[in-house]
């Protein structure tokens, strides 16, 4: 910002996480936001950036579940720049925040990406952490994740996952492929835990909530179906308050009435991306740990046609609430599907935990409007020098 401390940006509606301010304006000290105020209450002196007609300006998105972006796949590459292209990837369709996923893979790729994750973070602060999809899954729900890789925990899993103390660790996981206790002292670790690929009963997965699994991964999906005399994982999640269970909304992974039935759960619903390299990238294709993957229709597809990840970045899952979940814009955000529920579950960053745009928190913001994109010269004038700052993104 042209090197000065203390700008504006104002729009004819900011939501705040919470409720609209009709022709507001947040006010930035460097980077943090300093206040909301009328357009009409900014003093002559400060410079302004007003955004396009139209658009609203609301609290950046949160995604727990990125597999790559911008041309790079996370398990192929675990290393810090490859982290750093993926998070510019996923800055322009308005993520500030957000998980790399490594899927199944080998030990090796493991201690990599969580070194990568930790080497990373103090130049790149939207990463929050690492989402482990994987290994301790269940042979019967692989989904694309390679069968060979899928293993039980061992002893050197427990200190690999134990030492990680650089930011947020998220482990989905098999609760029926895992012993007893070792969800308790994954937590006991500070660890996250969520189900997911995988065919635990419904006794089983309430055992495993008990140990303080929380999340469940891509709902519905890969995992055991609800069904009349056997409810599962789904019923499981849909009936606690303290469950937290991301929904793939591409029109692909979910029916829409499926995803309105989760709507209606006493849990907290969350956008995933589940987002593959082509978001954000130029290419169509891509070798996923050997399987060539083909962006058909909209869809990252296997030559088989199964389903591998999604080509869908954040901005159109929420869109996608509204168009296809019938949810007005101010439900969809207020709900807190793609801010404050994943942020929940994760636990980070507290300073998004209880709304979005606050005094005193991160200037971590997303235009939502008609307007694809910002001009070049717009998109400079509100990028901060801050490297806690994100640029403002149009979608």
């Amino acid at each position: 910002m042209n090197g000065c401390s203390r700008r504006a940006v104002a729009a004819d509606v900011v939501f705040d996480g919470e409720k609209k301010h009709d022709d507001f304006a947040v006010v930035i000290e460097d980077a943090q936001i300093a206040a909301l105020t009328p357009r009409s209450d900014l003093p002559s002196s400060i410079e302004v950036y007003n955004v396009p007609q139209g658009a609203w300006l609301a609290p950046g998105f949160i995604d727990i579940q990125v597999n790559g972006g911008g041309d790079v796949l996370f398990n192929a590459d675990p290393t810090p720049a490859a982290l750093a292209k993926i998070a510019q990837a996923h800055r322009k369709f308005g993520v500030t925040s957000f998980l790399p996923t490594l899927i199944t893979d080998s030990d090796e790729a493991m201690v990599a990406a969580l070194g990568a994750v930790g080497a990373v973070m103090a130049r790149e602060p939207g990463i929050l952490g690492i989402h482990l999809e994987g290994p301790f899954l269940s042979p019967q729900k692989p989904g694309v994740h390679r069968r060979e890789f899928i293993r039980r925990p061992q002893a050197h899993h427990r200190q690999m996952l134990g030492a990680f103390r650089e930011g947020v660790l998220l482990v989905t996981l098999a609760p029926e492929e895992t012993p007893s206790g070792f969800i308790a002292e994954l937590v006991a670790a500070g660890a996250k835990v969520s189900l997911g690929h995988s065919m635990a009963t419904y006794e089983q997965t309430r055992a495993a909530m008990a140990e303080g699994l929380t999340g469940f991964t891509h709902l519905f999906n890969a995992m055991r179906p609800l069904s009349a005399r056997e409810p599962g994982p789904v019923a499981a999640a849909l009936e606690s308050p303290r469950a937290s269970y991301g929904m793939i909304v591409d029109g692909e992974h979910v029916a829409p009435a499926m995803l309105g039935l989760a709507m209606r759960g006493v849990g907290r619903p969350m956008v995933v991306s589940d987002a593959m390299p082509p978001v954000g990238g130029t290419k169509a294709e891509f070798d996923l740990l050997g399987a060539r993957i083909v962006v058909r229709d909209g869809s990252c597809r296997t030559q088989e046609g199964a389903l591998a990840g999604s080509s869908i970045e954040m901005a159109s899952a929420v869109r996608n609430c509204v168009r296809l979940l019938g949810l007005p814009l101010e439900q969809a955000r207020a709900q807190h599907l793609s801010t404050f529920h994943p942020a929940t579950l994760i636990e980070r960053p507290r300073n998004l935990r209880r709304g979005g745009l606050r005094r005193h928190f991160l200037r971590r913001e997303v235009l939502i409007g008609r307007h694809r994109s910002l001009p070049k010269s717009a998109a400079s004038s509100i990028q901060s020098n801050e490297s806690r700052s994100e640029k403002l993104s149009a979608i």
